[in-house]
């Protein structure tokens, strides 16, 4: 990209805004910029929606940058407008607002939406999702006019929301399709663990539910949760916090090539040389993304692809969960279940509410659960990604990096 183009980011979410950010401080930047968000805020912080709707922290704390901040960066931000087409021949887009814009490279940022089920009544008012500020706002408005909520999903964002709702003084039952919470990334153990928790705060967590209807109150609203196996849970709101499906839209209507998400190559760049595709939008080798480690790494490929510099293209590398409710804190990586040849060393205090287990090979970490004290996952998550070979602090692993560290250097 020469530096005289004007770039166009359609997106002004957490992924637009950190990719704004990283151009701005390259020293061949493009000349022109131009944000368009269909919010009518600036860019703020998602991950402290849960927060917020909890009480925990300020509106004002979740603003990454306000209105003027753009202007004095030279940015053009264009706010309360959706982008409804792209004319790839003339290469200009259209709001749904009547503007038209030009750019020489068009970045498509546009997030994700929740992924609603496909069952009677999805369509009641009080059932909605939990991903932008309207949805944490909306959820602040029903805890106070309503007394029952119903959060389906037993994810990061569905105990999230749960325990926001909680805090703000609803009874809330959780619903969760698998066997446990978090099934993707906590083993029996350590779900259990947090189950319990969850449970002795209030929150009533109900597993292997399966949504089979909403019940309408008789004037489109709803009324109550039914599942498959016959049981019913009275709601006066239902989150749907089930995962989530790509924005990608847009790029289907221009006919760029697609799947799940707009498909990008290494450098994020999409079937035509101009777009590109960014964060929760896109899908590279199959695979789409929630978590904003992998997009921060899309992030720095791309701005500095788009401002002429050398480097690798972007590759698929391990991520870790994290949850920190309340005081509940939660690290975890690799696989969920031991498999043929793993090694499983395991800690557990239950007076104290700790517990650690790793999954080695080879003597080297592939996965790892811990609950409570985490403060030595990311180093365990280092040690995995470069290999190292740990059988020289073998008996001292779980005791973390302090313990480990003198023995690694003694056997070097």
């Amino acid at each position: 990209m020469q530096p005289h183009e004007h770039l166009l980011i359609v997106g002004n979410g957490m992924a637009g805004h950190r990719l704004l950010e990283a151009l701005l401080k390259h020293e061949h930047r493009p000349r022109r910029i131009s944000v368009i968000g269909d919010e009518r805020t600036p860019a703020y912080n998602r991950i402290l929606l849960s927060g917020w709707l909890a009480g925990e922290t300020t509106r004002e704390a979740l603003t990454l940058r306000d209105a003027g901040w753009y202007a004095e960066q030279g940015v053009e931000l264009i706010l309360g407008e959706r982008v409804s087409e792209i004319d790839r021949g003339r290469q200009r887009v259209i709001t749904d607002g009547g503007h038209e814009l030009g750019y020489d490279r068009l970045v498509l940022a546009t997030g994700s939406r929740p992924a609603m089920p496909d069952v009677p009544g999805i369509e009641l008012s009080g059932v909605q999702g939990f991903r932008d500020l309207d949805d944490a706002k909306s959820l602040t408005r029903a805890s106070q006019s309503g007394r029952r909520a119903v959060v389906v999903g037993g994810g990061l964002l569905g105990l999230e929301a749960a325990e926001g709702l909680r805090k703000r003084g609803m009874q809330v039952t959780l619903l969760q399709r698998g066997e446990r919470l978090m099934n993707r990334q906590l083993d029996s153990t350590a779900a259990e663990l947090l189950r319990r928790e969850l449970r002795r705060r209030g929150l009533d967590i109900v597993t292997n539910a399966r949504l089979a209807s909403l019940e309408d109150d008789g004037h489109g609203h709803v009324r109550a949760v039914h599942l498959e196996d016959g049981r019913r849970f009275a709601a006066d709101c239902v989150v749907i916090a089930a995962g989530i499906a790509p924005n990608a839209e847009l790029g289907k209507q221009a006919w760029l090539a697609s799947h799940h998400g707009v498909t990008v190559d290494a450098w994020l760049t999409t079937s035509d040389p101009t777009i590109h595709a960014l964060g929760e939008c896109c899908e590279f080798q199959g695979q789409t993304y929630g978590l904003v480690e992998p997009i921060w790494r899309q992030v720095e490929v791309l701005a500095a692809h788009l401002c002429g510099e050398p480097g690798d293209g972007y590759v698929e590398r391990p991520s870790a969960s994290k949850l920190k409710v309340s005081g509940i804190s939660l690290y975890a990586f690799g696989p969920t279940e031991p498999e043929s040849g793993h090694e499983v060393l395991t800690y557990h205090d239950p007076q104290h509410g700790d517990y650690r287990r790793l999954l080695l090979r080879d003597n080297r970490i592939i996965g790892a659960v811990l609950y409570g004290d985490t403060a030595f996952g990311p180093w365990y998550f280092e040690q995995s990604l470069t290999g190292r070979d740990l059988g020289a602090c073998r008996q001292a692993l779980l005791f973390g990096a302090g313990d480990a560290k003198p023995l690694l250097e003694e056997a070097a």
